[in-house]
């Protein structure tokens, strides 16, 4: 699954080993974006991804329980969507993932000034959503949980 498509470049890349690729995507700018962008094509006719457009916490909320083995969550800043950094969403998350799966979260540089206190708040949301083990992954601008 991938949050927040943006792009969908990785959803794209994804294609390449993953059975299916579900993409959420909220805002309709970004969907007119990809349609003008021809790298970004095969959002629309890519047999392996299912796009579903909304708020990425209801759509997760929709979802079938253990349904995914990766996720990626890329949402956008705190300031435009905090309420897709919070201890909700990371309970959801932990519920459509396979046993053994796992979710990265990107979060931009969790070295800068405001990177680590974001980071370590992701951190203890994911540990109360059942995560056992959170490692921060600094030169990919993220952090991956295990259960």
């Amino acid at each position: 699954m991938d949050i927040a498509t943006g792009l969908v470049y990785t959803a794209i890349q994804a294609t390449k080993t993953a059975e299916c690729v579900v993409t959420i995507e909220l805002n309709p700018a970004v969907l007119q974006v990809t349609l003008l962008n021809p790298w970004s094509s095969q959002l629309f006719d890519h047999p392996k991804i299912e796009q579903f457009i909304g708020d990425s916490f209801d759509v997760i909320e929709g979802l079938e329980d253990h349904s995914f083995d990766r996720i990626l969550h890329d949402p956008p800043t705190f300031s435009l969507a905090g309420h897709l950094y919070g201890g909700d969403v990371y309970t959801q998350l932990y519920r459509v993932l396979k046993r053994r799966g796992r979710p990265y979260h990107y979060i931009g540089n969790p070295e800068g000034k405001s990177g680590k206190s974001i980071t370590r708040g992701i951190i203890q949301r994911l540990k109360v959503a059942g995560f056992s083990r959170i490692d921060r992954k600094a030169r990919a601008f993220g952090v991956v949980a295990y259960e």
